[in-house]
């Protein structure tokens, strides 16, 4: 618990380093624009990363960097170890005002310190592909580089779109464009809401150990224990399967309906009743220090035993929770049964009567399909884009255009664009350490998976980075907001812009980008949009070095620092 509590500690410290070393990404423009004084732009940018807890609510960032390290090789020293190199390479690149990536750094980390401790116990000829999750390390690898590309060609989009002489043109492309948007965020809305209707009835779990069982298989086809697990799990997954697609149209129609009435719909017709039980015996059973069990096994032969009788026993739970469920029950002969098949702890009685007691199925399943919900974002960029045209409409139709007029609406519009950057940074960014806190909690037993992440850590984690940014980053403001290129406030504007879009559309797929990868690539997009030598290219090639070295650095860091770590331990 000591170890578990340091590793939450030096997460929120990461994430307030995060805030003062990417700080610059956010106000860079805006103070180099002199729309804001430094501490002003601090205090601006701090109150959008804060800002973005309401409008994230899926978290699908934090979800994928939890996932960078398959379960059997996160232990708490292995984050500990990341956390350390992960802060030590943030420390040094802010030092020398180099603007690095926080989140690379971060997954660098995770990734070094796993792949060492599994080469530890399992040897150097063991395969990195079974100690990490090589889409998550391949998607976030590719969006090296391609988030700064898309950050160049949405700002020179922006930017030439913004020139055009015809406002009446301009206007007509803004519509089109904010049209494609919201088709685009819907179409990443109803997919995600379908991922988590199939997460919550297993589906993806089952169709892994059918694929993990037919691969034993291959090597032993005559297994009778193997085929029977076979059956057992595909039995399983063409239950799950009739189920998903039998809500599916409901999930599917979820603007005109809503996730409370889709579950209702689900609880009436029966289709909750088997996940019901599924999840109600691993509530009861994690209360009673199930997943500290599960934690301490791969390093524990004892824990490692009673965990496998553990495993086989609680299955047996399902059978007095039915009948509890049903009604036919009530709570203390439930107890009773439960205990018959597998003790409860005299300690842990309480808070599994608890876990009974307050288990609600349909509740349940309702915030899993809300944590889709993203049209809170859509309504924002829909706001934004009338906000963007009304002004232009009232600058140059309504009211006579001058030199002076122009360049005030795009010191104000400004305001708005580096905001909607800083809501993107925070959503982005605070998300990567909720990863690694969900995943050391999942170490500890603390709990099953991502989706029992408690309510405080999303509440921490923003409120540390929001801190971090008011401590602001000088060293690294010159060098995204004059050293690449001059900025005017309206390629400051274009420049924000496309590096808020580029988040918002990254975070809805859950990849973890680099903040300072994006808004790097949309300040040259707008530098290149006057002349390519505007572009100071040797300063962009040794940053493009810095990008390319972070996470292999980072990863041998952490790998050096486990080793210590468990010299100094075992």
């Amino acid at each position: 618990m000591t170890l578990l509590i340091i590793i939450i500690a030096l997460a929120l410290i990461f994430d307030y380093i995060n805030g003062f070393h990417d700080a610059a990404n956010s106000i860079a423009t805006v103070v180099s624009t002199k729309v804001l004084t430094p501490f002003q732009a601090v205090l601006w940018a701090a109150l959008f990363n804060s800002i973005a807890y309401w409008i994230f609510k899926d978290h699908a960032v934090a979800n994928s960097i939890s996932k960078t390290v398959y379960k059997d090789f996160i232990t708490l020293p292995v984050i500990f170890s990341g956390l350390l190199a992960a802060i030590f390479w943030n420390l040094l690149t802010w030092w020398y005002g180099i603007p690095s990536s926080s989140s690379h750094t971060l997954i660098g980390g995770f990734a070094g310190a796993a792949i060492a401790h599994a080469l530890m116990i399992k040897g150097f000829d063991f395969p990195w592909s079974k100690i990490v999750d090589s889409d998550t390390i391949m998607k976030t690898v590719l969006f090296i580089f391609l988030a700064p590309i898309i950050g160049i060609v949405i700002s020179i989009f922006i930017t030439v779109v913004t020139i055009m002489r015809n406002v009446w043109l301009r206007l007509l492309i803004i519509a089109v464009v904010t049209f494609g948007t919201v088709l685009i965020f819907d179409n990443f809305e109803e997919s995600k809401m379908n991922d988590n209707v199939q997460k919550f009835y297993g589906i993806d779990k089952y169709k892994k150990e059918v694929g993990n069982l037919k691969e034993e298989l291959s090597k032993k086809a005559n297994d009778t224990i193997l085929l029977s697990k076979l059956a057992l799990n595909e039995e399983k997954l063409i239950k799950a399967t009739e189920t998903y697609h039998h809500i599916k149209p409901y999930v599917d129609n979820f603007d005109n309906l809503s996730a409370d009435k889709i579950a209702k719909t689900a609880q009436d017709s029966g289709w909750l009743k088997n996940a019901a039980i599924s999840k109600l015996k691993d509530a009861v059973r994690n209360a009673n220090d199930f997943l500290v069990l599960e934690a301490k096994a791969p390093e524990n032969k004892e824990a490692k035993e009673e965990y496998k009788i553990a495993s086989e026993k609680t299955e047996g739970y399902k059978a007095p929770l039915k009948l509890y469920l049903e009604g036919s029950i009530n709570l203390d002969s439930a107890l009773v049964l439960v205990n018959a098949i597998y003790p409860i702890q005299e300690k842990n009685i309480d808070k599994v009567k608890g876990k009974i007691t307050k288990f609600n199925i349909e509740k349940t399943f309702s915030d899993e399909i809300d944590k889709a919900d993203n049209s809170i974002i859509v309504y924002g960029i829909i706001g934004a884009s009338i906000l963007f045209m009304m002004i232009y409409l009232y600058v140059e139709k309504i009211k006579t255009p001058t030199a002076h007029s122009v360049a005030y609406m795009f010191k104000k519009l400004q305001l708005f664009s580096s905001a909607a950057f800083s809501i993107g940074h925070g959503g982005n960014d605070a998300q990567k350490v909720m990863g690694i806190i969900g995943a050391a909690l999942i170490a500890s037993g603390s709990i099953q998976d991502f989706s029992q992440l408690p309510s405080w850590v999303p509440v921490a984690c923003y409120l540390a980075i929001g801190l971090g940014t008011m401590s602001g980053g000088w060293k690294i403001v010159k060098t995204m907001g004059s050293r690449i290129t001059k900025v005017t406030p309206l390629e400051g504007v274009a420049a924000e812009t496309a590096g808020a879009f580029t988040l918002f559309f990254t975070g809805q797929m859950g990849i973890p980008v680099s903040t300072t990868h994006t808004i790097t690539g949309s300040i040259i997009g707008v530098g290149a949009t006057k002349r390519l030598s505007a572009v100071r290219w040797g300063v962009t090639t040794n940053l493009l070095w810095a990008w390319v070295l972070t996470i292999p650095v980072s990863g041998v860091l952490a790998a050096i620092t486990f080793y210590i770590v468990h010299y100094f331990t075992k």
